[in-house]
């Protein structure tokens, strides 16, 4: 070691410790490289470390916080897997997998509308994108854009003919279209592929279920039930078509039996508790929308259910301040106004009460209104006093 570097050694030492010393003889390439391996062989802790090293070796590496981002997607700790891409993007705008990863980390967050222009962005780099293409489609379809999901998932029709995911939703929104002809051959395809599979009729089932043919549905799920009572989602979806055929004995049975199979989903409880209150059993349902609000806070329905549930008991004042969350939810809600209002005039609060009825009203007029526009057409604007035609 020179003078000149045992000199600088030193200081360092003195001033900021050991640490920084390593600082100075590391290669910020040769930690790369170490992490990169350590992340390729699973080694998602080491790897962190590698990465988290480079950048206090070299701040302006975007291909570090990027393979930090896919790091933090590994192990799904997807706030940080946000955070490392975008610091990546803004110092690579153009790296198209960055933007495919943070679409990525977006989309299983179940932020469908962020997830969407990361999505566009690799598509505009790479019109053939197959991955961005289905993400992107898959999230418009959960965020029912029907037409914006046929736009994007058609062009990949040759690739996945066999993909009974990609045809449930094809399958699904070309219904939603009245496009018959489309969903018939679309739904024909996905028996083809999926043979008389149990997976393959739990996907037809939920298809018809999301078309209101019910009775088709119920044919479906009582089928994939029986041959498979263990597998997620069908007793949910056999519920779903029992409660709308009025069958609420047996929806009940099939709710139970899917908190035996997937005792995390919030929505089983919510529709256990929507069955129990139209059988006028409220405490019950206050048991199981307690439970869905549990595992997710953010459930209006469940909320409005909760309130319902103790107004049979009597108690409207308890059921208030479940109704001004859920209306602070869903303020467009002219139902739940409604509610809300019934809820503050017996409890006395006779002001309050006349502001949400009004609101309520409101509400119902500008649906009416769209309604009427929807069936009849927008009506021109009327001619000003005078004007000549």
């Amino acid at each position: 070691m020179t003078a000149l570097r045992l000199v600088l050694a030193l200081f360092l030492l003195l001033a900021f410790g050991p640490r920084a010393i390593q600082a100075q003889t590391r290669d910020p390439r040769v930690v790369f490289d170490q992490a990169q391996r350590a992340l390729l062989a699973g080694n998602y802790t080491q790897a962190e470390q590698g990465f988290r090293e480079v950048l206090e070796l070299d701040p302006l590496s975007a291909a570090a916080y990027s393979n930090l981002g896919v790091v933090y997607l590994r192990t799904n700790q997807l706030d940080a897997a946000i955070e490392s891409l975008e610091a990546a993007r803004r110092l690579a705008p153009k790296v198209v997998g960055i933007d495919l990863n943070l679409g990525l980390a977006y989309y299983r967050k179940k932020q469908y509308p962020e997830a969407v222009p990361h999505f566009d962005r690799v598509l505009q780099a790479q019109p053939q994108h197959e991955q961005a293409r289905l993400l992107k489609g898959m999230c418009q379809f959960v965020m029912d854009e029907y037409e914006a999901t046929v736009r994007t998932l058609e062009p990949l029709y040759a690739q996945e003919q066999n993909n009974l995911d990609y045809l449930f939703m094809l399958g699904i929104c070309y219904g939603k279209l009245k496009r018959e002809a489309d969903s018939e051959r679309v739904f024909a395809q996905l028996v083809r592929a999926g043979g008389d599979s149990t997976h393959m009729h739990l996907l037809l089932g939920k298809a018809y279920l999301d078309l209101y043919a019910n009775e088709k549905a119920r044919i479906e799920l009582e089928r994939v039930v029986a041959e498979n009572p263990k597998l997620p989602y069908a007793h949910f979806n056999l519920g779903v078509v029992y409660q709308r055929l009025g069958m609420l004995e047996e929806a009940g049975k099939e709710f139970d039996a899917e908190m035996a199979v997937t005792p995390s989903e919030p929505w089983t409880y919510e529709n256990r508790g929507t069955v129990y209150l139209a059988q006028d059993n409220p405490d019950p349902a206050i048991e199981m929308f307690q439970k869905a609000l549990a595992l997710h806070p953010k459930m209006p329905l469940s909320l409005a259910g909760l309130a319902k549930a103790y107004v049979r008991k009597g108690q409207h004042a308890q059921a208030i301040p479940y109704l001004e969350q859920a209306v602070a939810m869903q303020p467009d809600s002219a139902n739940l106004h409604y509610q809300l209002g019934q809820a503050y005039l017996k409890s006395g609060r006779r002001e309050e009460a006349k502001k949400e009825m009004a609101e309520a009203s409101r509400l119902q007029a500008e649906a009416r209104g769209k309604q009427e526009e929807k069936i009849s057409g927008k009506l021109p604007a009327p001619e000003a006093p005078g004007q000549q035609p």
